[in-house]
């Protein structure tokens, strides 16, 4: 990918996706993890469902 397609990519990413991050405990995280595992589902998904929630969406 050329580096200027490749930085404009980038720029219109940021203007469509915000980043969202937390330090948790490592041994929570790890079940927490191998809970989505077993339901076969994403970090990101979970969360958006939960925002959802939140939101009542």
């Amino acid at each position: 990918m050329p580096r200027e397609s490749r930085a404009q990519y980038f720029r219109d990413r940021r203007k469509k996706i915000k980043a969202f991050a937390v330090e948790v405990d490592k041994e929570k995280m790890e079940r927490f993890e191998e809970k989505l595992k077993e339901k076969n589902i994403s970090k990101v998904k979970w969360l958006n469902e939960k925002i959802d929630e939140e939101l009542g969406e």
